[in-house]
């Protein structure tokens, strides 16, 4: 060849090279193309519908990102034929054992001798009357038993996937039954279209090696646990990945757990990361990295703040590198996070969203409510209002609180104070640790405790921190937002102002109208907008005729509707209303039954509308919100249109109004649609039993009697002295202490279950 040829062809290749270097970057990607992650849906929508169903595959095709894969778990049967399928045994997510009781065999699987109903013991025809389960049981059981088993070619020819992944786990398995998987997947290439083909085998792929269509699927090795035995190399696969090179001889990427990207400690944290990443050293190498592990309904790093979107962030759009694609059972929360929320950066502006975000005693979902660290983070976070729950000390100081029972808030019950447990009626049919029973300077020096409503799912919010942050007085909590840059306003919740005024001596409304006028509030020096709030029309009428504050009457009910005569009283007391999130959206066994009228008809008489309570903890969301904090708070905003949103989690509806989604595509992507309410329960025939409905609030819900007068204090108790009107005569000396004691554990004890969701 001239040597003027050979130059030529050097320059054109040192310009191609050069071209894809600056496409990949200009690409705001890290991954090793440059372009966007891979969305691969687990066996299709797999987090809500049974996994390899036809509803968990077309749902998957339908919600998420163009250009998503489908994933299936090759199996093969008795005669040779190939379904999809999540594991070697039918019994651990199908009908098999109800139809073939006496079918259960062992066989030796990479070593280990194992009982089940496994695919080689049943032709196709068998299956055919056999149907799909959840594999998980946390999961709802709606759709158990509606679906059959599918073959590889029935979801390439009629679901038709953009893209196809077949992942082989046991071709040694098949092997040694005389199945050969590599033969099928010969047979197949000619008739479907496979992109991707996965194992934890090196031997499966030599011998595909050169096989498949010269352009065909790219070869992904799968790692399993880091102390598990490879069969071919019989090395573990934490040694195999020291050595990348190796891998890139037969494969083109790696898929790895979670686990080996972003480790966690034995607390569910991240570990801080090495100077060099895995994905980092993979690209090096020219392989891509793919990562599995992604649900929504699993307890995810208490960074996170079970906030599965700042999850899938952290692994796609760190700043320091991008996997090349997540496999998840929730392919819809994969590809809102990618589309909508990567590369937004801290200063991305709102996209023309118009709500308020409100929290519920600060950050309380990542620090103890109602301290210095829960209002800092809140502010943070990107909250435009906090609130403070006032409540008041025996010496009449209000401070904020999340409880007028300290036990529900603070270590109290583990102090000396726990001999002063006393029973109020008017507040509670339990016993409690009241802050009218201490002094400010008692209750100032209290350890915090952080809420844990999920505690009886074994859910327990951010440890570490569990115990971090003081209680702080409402003049402190003023200062505080009078001085933030961000706020737009706050809310003051007044509750038991009838109690405390007849019982206690303490007048909370004055207390809290002098607190706003020695801290500036009242004199309109300051552009931070108050609102008080209570579910005490009383309580909003007495303000109103103090002050000039904005009024907030909340319903404390779950309602069905609302009478014109109890709208039109509440606005004679307030100028918005707070309504709890069934009385937007109704439920039956955790599934969205319909939408009621109650938003439509407030913000028609021009009352603007806050909902609570927002979390992320996926237990606290319907089935229909797919376990996504983000799609609850977008069908509560697009679908029902509400004014503000309540949260223990600020961060994640602040982000919400930043998403690219929302203001840059002229119609929605299916992942950032609101939730059709029934839908779901409609896909499954599913009528709603007969049910008596929620309430119907009507004007005597509103209508109360003016606050009494403030009574005379009573003298000064002593610590462990009965309190005047508040309870009965109790024993005294260790009897007295040792029922106190009884009376605030029973009565801790009892709230948690009572907010627990299994009574809510």
């Amino acid at each position: 060849m001239p040597t003027s040829t050979v130059l030529l062809c050097c320059v054109v290749l040192i310009q191609l090279f050069a071209g894809q270097t600056d496409a990949r970057s200009s690409s705001p990607w890290q991954t090793l193309s440059g372009g966007a992650p891979l969305v691969i849906a687990r066996g299709g929508f797999s987090g809500l519908f049974p996994d390899s169903s036809s509803a968990a595959y077309g749902f998957a095709v339908q919600t998420s990102v163009p250009g998503a894969v489908l994933w299936c778990d090759v199996q093969l049967t008795k005669d040779g034929a190939a379904i999809c399928f999540p594991d070697l045994k039918l019994n651990n997510a199908s009908t098999v054992e109800y139809f073939y009781p006496n079918r259960q065999k062992s066989y030796p699987v990479n070593g280990v001798s194992t009982q089940g109903w496994f695919t080689i013991d049943f032709s196709l025809s068998d299956l055919s009357n056999v149907y799909l389960l959840r594999g998980i049981l946390s999961r709802t059981e709606k759709f158990d038993g509606r679906y059959p088993i599918l073959t590889v070619e029935y979801v390439t020819t009629q679901i038709k996937p953009e893209s196809f992944w077949l992942n082989v786990q046991h071709d040694a398995f098949y092997e040694q039954q005389n199945l050969s998987m590599s033969n099928f997947l010969i047979s197949a290439s000619r008739i479907v279209s496979i992109n991707y083909i996965s194992s934890p085998e090196v031997n499966f792929f030599t011998k595909i090696a050169g096989r498949l269509r010269r352009n065909g699927p790219i070869y992904v090795f799968q790692f399993l646990r880091k102390e598990d035995i490879e069969p071919t190399t019989n090395r573990t696969y934490g040694s195999i990945l020291s050595n990348l090179t190796f891998v890139k001889t037969f494969a083109s990427g790696i898929l790895v757990p979670k686990s080996y990207i972003l480790p966690l400690d034995d607390k569910q944290y991240l570990v801080p990361p090495p100077p060099k990443s895995l994905v980092q050293d993979a690209h090096e190498a020219g392989l891509q990295v793919y990562v599995s592990g992604f649900a929504n309904d699993i307890d995810i790093a208490h960074d996170y703040s079970s906030d599965p979107v700042s999850e899938y962030l952290s692994f796609v759009d760190n700043g320091n590198f991008s996997v090349d694609g997540v496999l998840s059972d929730f392919p819809l929360t994969a590809s809102s996070s990618i589309d909508c929320f990567s590369h937004l950066g801290e200063n991305a502006i709102k996209q023309g969203i118009d709500f308020l975000v409100i929290s519920k005693n600060g950050a309380s979902g990542d620090y103890p409510g109602c301290t210095d660290l829960a209002y800092d983070k809140a502010i943070k976070d990107g909250a435009d209002v906090i609130d403070c729950s006032v409540q008041m000390s025996s010496d009449g100081v209000p401070f904020c609180s999340r409880s007028i029972d300290l036990s529900n808030s603070t270590m109290i019950s583990q102090t000396p104070f726990a001999q002063r447990s006393t029973l109020v009626p008017e507040i509670s049919s339990n016993g409690g640790i009241y802050t009218f029973s201490l002094t400010w300077a008692e209750i100032r020096n209290l350890t915090t405790a952080i809420g844990n409503p999920y505690r009886s799912y074994a859910m327990f919010r951010n440890p570490n921190k569990k115990n971090s942050g003081k209680l702080i007085l409402l003049s402190e909590f003023l200062n505080l937002a009078r001085n933030s840059t961000s706020l737009s306003g706050v809310l003051i919740s007044v509750e038991n102002a009838v109690y405390l005024r007849e019982k206690q001596g303490l007048d909370v409304v004055k207390a809290v109208l002098d607190t706003l006028t020695e801290t500036g509030y009242s004199n309109g020096t300051t552009k931070t907008k108050v609102m008080i709030q209570s579910t005490n029309s009383s309580v909003l009428v007495e303000f109103k005729k103090q002050s000039k504050y904005e009024a907030v009457y909340k319903v404390d009910e779950k309602i069905s509707d609302i009478s014109d005569s109890a709208i039109e009283d509440i606005k004679k007391c307030a100028n918005a209303v707070v309504i709890g999130k069934e009385s937007v959206f109704s439920l039956l066994d955790s599934f969205i039954t319909r939408q009621t009228n109650v938003v439509e008809k407030l913000q028609k008489s021009k009352l603007p509308v806050y909902v609570e309570l927002f979390q992320n903890e996926f237990v606290s969301q319907p089935y229909d919100f797919f376990s996504d904090p983000t799609v609850e708070i977008n069908s509560y905003i697009l679908g029902a249109g509400i004014n503000g949103t309540i949260t223990e989690f600020p961060f994640t509806a602040a982000r919400y109004r930043r998403n690219r989604c929302l203001g840059t595509q002229e119609t929605l992507p299916p992942y950032m649609a609101p939730v059709e309410p029934g839908s779901l329960l409609q896909a499954v025939n599913a009528i709603p039993p007969a049910q008596a409905p929620n309430p119907v609030f009507t004007d005597d819900d509103v209508t109360e009697p003016p606050l009494p007068p403030v009574a005379a204090k009573s003298p000064t108790s002593t610590p462990g002295d009965s309190f005047t009107n508040a309870q009965a005569p109790r024993p005294s000396g260790q009897t007295r202490l040792t029922l106190s004691l009884r009376f605030s554990v029973f009565a801790s004890l009892l709230l948690l279950w009572i907010s627990s969701p299994l009574c809510s």
